[in-house]
């Protein structure tokens, strides 16, 4: 016999737990295992006055953001509704079944006020980088680092020639966006020269780097322990090679300060092999380079290549394959010069006479008079890296550098960070250090806070 269901009222009072109603492998009851935000309050003690009518709870902001991170609910409307709705979301956020759910225009005036004016992101970030620490996920011997690309919130309609003078409107009218893209213009001596500027975005990077149509963008920096591949630092940048390479110093930096921990190797991609950044690593902070050394002199002519000069350290010039000298500072100038190119680079050059009655003249220089090899001042810490390239130790880097990719590839297809919401680099900044506590926090839950098979869904018996 077929049932029906009864409209009727079966009971006028109801015992309900939210609790026994969250399974024990629920994510987010995972997550709370992981989560302390204990010292959140007196973080932000100095930004609430001791008066008026009480505001929202910090930590019900917080963990209703790791709520959206995790399930790539990126509006706050709609996360707002989702967290009225969901138990699971109510019980995690500490609000049970009748707790009162702030509306999005007031959620959003306090997490990009208070939040952003006292760091409160990045302190929630840091407290859970403490707690995989003391988990045990953190081995701190090699760190890997990359960046990637996450297209802004900038059409490519609304961009302008970065030549052509642009008329920003009145000063009360700017965005935030473009407020601090001016106040940063302000504070640059010498502002980059830009094919694109967005007028919604201004400080986000018109970019062809993916291979396909250009687009405005932010990049996502990470510093991974290679270990468990817990997320130690995040930085956003745009969207170019300098300033991604230049932020890994500051990431190495403030993990060493903040934690103590210094790498014993560093794990890259050839985007990190200039000669800057490996003297940076070997000299001023000896850390292994595991990074492909970037080269930018070798010869596609068929020529001798450099690699078959030999350098003399002592004498500090090069031997050809017919034992003639390359030296630098051939030409006598009457003021005294460095010889060192804006490159970074020393010239050696061989003497027009050695190469004239030369036998290899034309495998060697066929179209020039002399032989010339640019040296690097970092040349030693190039050659550092270059032994570390031959040893088993590196190739096997070479696979754990995979692990950062790893990273990116979670943060897109499973955060679903494929574009910015926020504007302006303060606001990629809010949404990477976000994501990458969240994507923290479920490594954590997953290495550590995961139940036993007895307890989980689906379990016999």
């Amino acid at each position: 016999m077929m049932g029906s269901l009864s409209d009727s009222q079966s009971a006028l009072f109801y015992e309900f737990s939210l609790e026994a109603h969250v399974p024990a492998d629920h994510l987010l009851r995972q997550i709370d295992a992981c989560l302390d935000l204990d010292g959140l309050r007196a973080h932000l003690a100095d930004h609430y006055s001791h008066t008026g009518r009480p505001s929202i709870d910090p930590e019900l902001m917080v963990r209703m953001l790791i709520v959206g991170y995790c399930y790539g609910i990126r509006s706050e409307r709609r996360l707002c509704d989702e967290v009225h709705l969901n138990l699971a979301y109510r019980w995690f956020c500490r609000l049970g079944l009748d707790g009162a759910v702030p509306s999005h225009s007031t959620f959003s005036k306090n997490r990009h006020g208070r939040f952003r004016d006292n760091g409160t992101l990045r302190w929630v970030f840091d407290q859970v980088v403490d707690r995989c620490m003391q988990a045990g996920l953190v081995k701190g011997e090699g760190f890997a680092v990359d960046a990637s690309l996450i297209p802004a919130d900038a059409s490519r309609q609304r961009g302008v020639p970065g030549a052509e003078p642009i008329d920003w409107g009145v000063p009360e009218k700017r965005s935030r966006a473009v407020r601090e893209y001016l106040e940063a213009l302000d504070d640059s001596a010498a502002p980059e020269a830009r094919k694109s500027v967005s007028l919604s975005d201004p400080q986000s990077q018109w970019t062809a780097a993916t291979g396909g149509p250009a687009f405005f963008s932010y990049s996502t920096n990470y510093l991974i322990d290679i270990e468990h591949g817990v997320i130690l630092d995040v930085e956003a940048t745009p969207s170019n090679r300098i300033a991604e390479v230049e932020s890994t110093k500051t990431m190495v930096d403030r993990v060493e300060t903040r934690c103590g921990i210094q790498p014993k190797k560093l794990v890259a991609d050839t985007a990190y092999g200039n000669a800057k950044m490996l003297s940076w690593l070997v000299d001023d902070k000896g850390i292994e380079p595991h990074i492909p050394v970037w080269e930018k002199h070798q010869r596609t002519d068929g020529s001798i290549p450099s690699s078959d000069f030999v350098w003399d350290g002592e004498a500090n010039e090069y031997r050809c394959p017919q034992g003639k000298a390359l030296i630098p500072g051939r030409r006598q100038f009457s003021k005294p010069r460095t010889g060192i190119t804006k490159a970074g680079t020393v010239l050696y050059r061989s003497s027009t006479y050695d190469c004239r009655v030369c036998p290899l003249k034309q495998q060697c220089c066929p179209s020039t008079p002399t032989r010339k090899i640019a040296r690097s001042i970092h040349e030693d810490a190039r050659n550092v890296a270059r032994e570390i390239a031959k040893s088993d130790e590196y190739r096997r880097s070479r696979c754990e550098r995979k692990k950062v990719e790893m990273r990116f590839a979670h943060l897109k297809r499973i955060l679903g960070l494929e574009r910015l919401r926020l504007r302006g680099l303060s606001g990629a900044a809010d949404e990477f250090v976000m994501a990458a506590t969240t994507q923290n926090l479920r490594r954590m839950a997953k290495l550590v806070a995961r139940p036993p098979p007895e307890h989980r869904i689906g379990a016999p018996g």
